[in-house]
């Protein structure tokens, strides 16, 4: 009865599709590490590795009304498969971008139209990371990007850059819909008609290969350093060598050794000898799609590691606003990092293959005003909590952050996950009231998705 209390059912998934992605079997959803999901509001996206399922469901209609299939152009050469997924939502578009294995960023319509396709790096995509700092009295400016993780990069996609090629290639696809030649020559370019996402790539492999990671926010330029315009952020690692790893990452390629001699020399040589072949073997003049190549890299200044053999950081999730990050390692603890002042200020014990993700609830003693008739909940009335997934006891477990006590204790479901609507670009400051984190529960074996209650009461 208690997991009635704490939760509110939303629906169910099942349908015959689901067995494309490995259902029909108890434990489906947990039990295959190369089964990715990612969730938004009404909408589900289930991904193997060659193809993804995008379920929708809502409150007034059939949930499996909506169903796509999206095959990527994946190369067999290489036996490339899909690796990462993650919603990209803005104001009025919504778009799915799937990471491969081979390094390639993909962006799918909610048609199946591959919209863009960019090589990152030539490495494995592991994780996909959409967040957004807005602008206050803490932020001077505001911060909204895609960061693309690897074993030994991390990437970063600004979403304006991503909102405006979004914004071109919707309007054009209106524009020339009924032109066939235009749908001819979109199928051919295969989503790169637009040119190449500007974005920033870093090597973070100072103290070992990552197995996640993510860019936490803007940080001050270092000491001694000379006032410029561009941007300083910290990102934080966690891995199999070190535990937690911390960088500062810039913005300026050319302070980078490596990356001047790849933009400079590299580009001078090629020329040359490119000149000269052609002078002496007179090539033919015919033209060939010239091999896209991944960026040079920009400067990664190590700040900080923790290194406690035998234990390896697994899993990494980021407060909203950045400051906080859960760590789950090898050894069945949590770590709260204070990630402005890069020290562990948490940690729990006893939660082998746990899961974790931020949650807002409503903790406020007094509700007297809060519940009344027509309130509108404001920020302030949430509290930052920790909800902690652990499957080995079947329990999901609620503390109040930074160090306040264990608010809830909720069964959860074998074969059951724990998931969270992906952060939603937003160009102006809305007039409607707050929209808190939630923490979703979907049931492999029934289907079932259920949303954990913003009270406690």
């Amino acid at each position: 009865m208690s997991r009635r209390y704490h939760t509110t059912e939303l629906g169910s998934i099942a349908c015959e599709d689901l067995s494309d992605v490995g259902a029909g079997k108890e434990g489906w959803l947990v039990s295959d590490p190369n089964l990715l999901t990612a969730l938004d509001t009404h909408s589900l996206a289930l991904a193997n590795r060659s193809i993804v399922l995008v379920l929708h469901w809502s409150d007034d209609a059939d949930p499996s009304s909506y169903r796509l299939k999206i095959v990527p152009d994946l190369s067999p050469i290489a036996a490339e498969y899909i690796s990462a997924i993650e919603w990209l939502v803005f104001d009025d578009v919504r778009v799915l971008a799937i990471g491969t294995s081979s390094g390639f960023l993909l962006i799918y319509s909610l048609q199946g139209d591959l919209i863009h396709k960019q090589l990152v790096n030539n490495a494995k995509i592991i994780k996909l990371r959409v967040r957004g700092t807005n602008k206050d009295l803490l932020e001077d400016t505001s911060s909204e990007e895609v960061c693309v993780v690897m074993r030994a990069t991390v990437a970063r996609f600004d979403g304006s850059d991503i909102q405006s090629m979004l914004h071109r290639w919707f309007r054009e696809r209106q524009l020339n819909f009924w032109d066939e030649s235009y749908m001819r020559r979109d199928q051919e370019y295969s989503g790169a008609s637009f040119g190449r996402l500007p974005y920033q790539l870093w090597n973070v492999s100072k103290y070992g290969l990552c197995a996640d990671a993510a860019i936490t926010g803007i940080m001050p330029p270092p000491l001694m350093e000379p006032q410029s315009s561009q941007r300083y952020y910290c990102a934080v690692t966690v891995g199999d060598d070190a535990v937690i790893s911390a960088y500062r990452l810039s913005e300026d390629r050319s302070r980078s050794i490596v990356g001047a001699i790849l933009s400079k020399v590299v580009p001078a040589t090629f020329s040359t000898i490119s000149s000269i072949s052609k002078m002496i073997w007179r090539s033919d003049t015919t033209t060939k799609k010239q091999e896209e190549k991944p960026q040079p890299l920009a400067r990664a200044s190590p700040l900080t590691c923790l290194k406690d053999y035998p234990r390896k950081g697994e899993k990494l999730t980021l407060s909203p606003s950045g400051t906080l990050a859960a760590i789950t390692d090898s050894l069945g603890r949590i770590l709260l990092l204070d990630t402005q002042a890069l020290v562990v200020v948490r940690l729990w014990k006893g939660y082998r293959d746990a899961s974790c993700l931020f949650v807002e609830m409503l903790v406020k003693k007094n509700s007297a005003t809060v519940g009344s008739a027509g309130y509108q909940y404001e920020k302030s009335d949430y509290c930052l909590c920790l909800a902690i997934h652990a499957p080995r006891k079947g329990i999901v477990e609620v503390w109040q952050m930074r160090t306040g006590p264990r608010l809830l204790t909720i069964p959860c479901a074998k074969g059951s996950k724990i998931l969270q609507p992906t952060y939603r670009f937003v160009s102006s400051i809305s007039s409607s009231s707050y929209v808190p984190l939630e923490v979703f529960f979907l049931n492999g074996d029934s289907g079932q998705l259920s949303v954990l209650n913003r009270s406690l009461n």
